[in-house]
């Protein structure tokens, strides 16, 4: 079963869609700044949220209420501007202007951040949409092929060699296989209280 976050007009197909707006495809209409959804947890294979999360109040709260909806091993795949590109500020709704490492402190490559949200996510994928220019100059397959790349890009180069949008694919973890990620998590923030903002500086 698919569950469609803010799905507007254009419900994916085959999923039930939920927004806030009674002008759109939704099947459930409900504030989505407001947790509980109105749905049992552990229902969804499948969680998208198409150019959404960054209109709304709170990522990690929103990512937490997502965890709950989903069955374990499901997934949740966020889609959402890259804050170097045009649309992430030119809109006055949206609230937040993230990158392709904004959403690791879910996984075991918190980078000192697991502290932020007890719901772990492993992550399957994190693919960067780059404008079309820098697509054909091949900056966006190494951006998605080598992380080394990317954390480079990110720190160096997203300016010029603009993005456009970002994708990620988590892994919903619960029961025994969230325990792990949690103890990653606890080391991290460890290490980040003894390292200080050294500790902080390598994570990205």
């Amino acid at each position: 079963m698919i569950l469609d976050v803010g799905c507007g007009r254009n419900k994916y197909p085959g999923s039930i869609g939920i927004d806030r707006n009674l002008d759109t495809a939704a099947d459930v209409i409900c504030d989505l700044n407001r947790a509980p959804y109105p749905f049992r947890g552990g229902r969804f294979d499948q969680i998208r949220v198409t150019h959404v999360i960054e209109h709304l109040s709170d990522v990690i709260a929103t990512m937490e209420e997502l965890h709950r909806l989903a069955r374990p091993g499901g997934r949740i795949v966020v889609e959402t501007p890259h804050y170097t590109d045009f649309s992430s500020f030119c809109d006055p709704t949206h609230r937040w202007h993230l990158n392709s490492f904004s959403f690791r402190c879910f996984g075991d490559r918190h980078g000192g951040f697991g502290y932020y949200t007890r719901a772990r996510m492993r992550e399957r994928r994190v693919q960067v949409k780059l404008l079309r220019l820098w697509k054909w100059l091949g900056f966006e397959f190494a951006v998605n092929h080598w992380l080394v790349f990317r954390r480079f890009w990110e720190y160096y180069l997203c300016f010029v060699v603009r993005g456009k949008a970002i994708v990620v694919e988590l892994e919903v973890l619960k029961g025994e296989a969230a325990p792990e990620l949690a103890r990653a998590a606890a080391t991290g923030r460890a290490g980040t209280s003894a390292g200080g903002q050294a500790g902080r500086a390598r994570g990205l």
